[in-house]
């Protein structure tokens, strides 16, 4: 089931949609995964639309828009960890260092990550 009305939104910082459309012009259309820990820690994901697969156990956050960018980013993140964050506004950045070997930012010597701020319950 699809959050409800009252789901967090998920925004982008204006260096987070600039490296987005860098990386739109080589990979094509984009997807987030928000990664819920182990290797790489809990950072969102970066993938051409569709290299990760998603299920039932998965949940659709937003459908970004990119000025620049012809198509939205699809934003998914684990159910079991939507429910620990359903109640934070999700706010995507970019900082300085290496990112995931899987995300597609990884060779720009930046990474994303996800900021959170609690919103009303």
């Amino acid at each position: 089931m699809p959050p409800s009305d009252s789901a967090p939104r998920v925004e982008l910082t204006p260096a987070a949609a600039g490296l987005l459309r860098r990386l739109r012009s080589v990979h094509g259309p984009l997807m987030f995964h928000q990664s819920g820990g182990c290797c790489d820690g809990s950072a969102p994901m970066c993938y051409p639309e569709g290299e990760f697969r998603t299920g039932d156990s998965d949940v659709l956050l937003a459908s970004l828009a990119v000025e620049g960018v012809e198509e939205p980013v699809a934003f998914w993140m684990a159910r079991n960890q939507y429910e620990a964050w359903r109640h934070t506004r999700l706010i995507v950045d970019v900082v300085e260092g290496r990112g995931s070997g899987f995300s597609l930012e990884a060779p720009e010597g930046v990474r994303f990550l996800t900021r959170s701020r609690l919103v009303g319950t």
